[in-house]
C-alpha cells in the first residue's frame, strides 16, 4: 500500500511532463504533413530540399524541447519549488527514467525470478541427462571392455586347443610315419630273408653240382659200374625211406 501511494504520484507527474511533449509532436507532425504538398516540387528531389528538410526536422525537434522546457506543468512546479524552468526539466526527465526504472523493476520482479526459476530447472534437467547419457555410455564402453577381454581369453583358448590339436597331429603323423618305416623295413627284411634263403638254396645246389663233377673227374668209372653205384645209392635210399615210415 506505501508503494502503492508512492507510485502513483510519481507516475501522474511523469505523464503530466510528457503530456505537452506529445501534443508539441504532434502538432510539428500535423504541421509537416499541411506543409509537404505545398512544396512537393522539384525541390524535394535536389540537395537542398534535403537539407532544407533536415533543418526543419531539427527544427522541430528543438521546437518540442523548448515546448516541453516551457510547459505549463513545468512552470507551475518551477515558481512551486523556486527552481529555474531548466533544472526543473531536468528534474522531470530524472523522474521520469526512475519511473520507468521502478515500472521495469516492479514487474520484473515477478517474471524474472520465475524465468530464472524456469531456466534453472532446465539446466538442470540439462545437466542429468547429459549425467545419465555419460552413465549410460560408461555401461556400454564397461559392456566393450568385458567383451574385448572375453574375447582376448576366448582368442587365448583357441590358441590353445590348436596348439594342441597340432602337437596331437604332429605326433600322430609321426607314429604313422614311423609305422610305415616299420612296415616298409619288415618288407625289406622279409624280402632279404627270402632272397638269402633262395641264394642259399641255389648255393646248396650248386655245391652240389660242383662235388658231383669232382667226384666224377677225380673217379673214373665205366658205365656198368657207375649203373651198380646209381641202383646201390638208390637202394640205401630205399631202404632209408622204408625205416623211416617204420618209425
Amino acid at each position: 500500500m506505501r508503494a502503492k501511494r508512492i507510485v502513483l504520484p510519481l507516475m501522474v507527474l511523469a505523464l503530466l511532463t510528457l503530456l505537452p511533449a506529445i501534443s508539441a509532436r504532434a502538432l510539428a507532425r500535423a504541421q509537416e504533413h499541411v506543409s509537404e504538398p505545398a512544396q512537393a516540387a522539384p525541390e524535394d528531389k535536389s540537395v537542398g530540399g534535403e537539407r532544407a528538410k533536415e533543418t526543419r526536422q531539427e527544427a522541430g525537434e528543438e521546437e518540442e524541447n523548448e515546448n516541453l522546457k516551457h510547459s505549463g506543468a513545468i512552470r507551475y512546479l518551477a515558481r512551486k519549488t523556486g527552481m529555474r524552468v531548466h533544472q526543473v526539466h531536468l528534474l522531470a526527465i530524472g523522474l521520469n527514467f526512475a519511473i520507468i526504472g521502478f515500472l521495469v523493476y516492479w514487474f520484473a520482479r515477478k517474471s524474472v525470478p520465475a524465468a530464472l526459476r524456469k531456466r534453472t530447472e532446465s539446466i538442470r534437467r540439462a545437466l542429468e541427462e547429459a549425467r545419465a547419457a555419460s552413465q549410460e555410455a560408461n555401461r556400454r564402453l564397461g559392456k566393450i571392455e568385458t567383451r574385448l577381454r572375453q574375447l582376448d581369453v576366448e582368442i587365448g583358448q583357441m590358441q590353445a586347443a590348436a596348439e594342441k590339436e597340432a602337437e596331437a597331429e604332429e605326433v600322430r603323423i609321426r607314429k604313422a610315419a614311423e609305422e610305415d618305416v616299420r612296415k616298409v623295413v619288415q618288407a625289406a627284411e622279409q624280402e632279404i630273408a627270402a632272397a638269402a634263403k633262395q641264394a642259399r638254396r641255389e648255393l646248396t645246389s650248386h655245391t652240389a653240382d660242383l662235388a658231383v663233377a669232382l667226384a666224377r673227374k677225380q673217379i673214373h668209372v665205366d658205365p656198368a659200374t657207375d649203373q651198380a653205384l646209381v641202383r646201390n645209392f638208390a637202394g640205401k635210399l630205399l631202404s632209408g625211406n622204408g625205416g623211416k615210415g617204420g618209425r
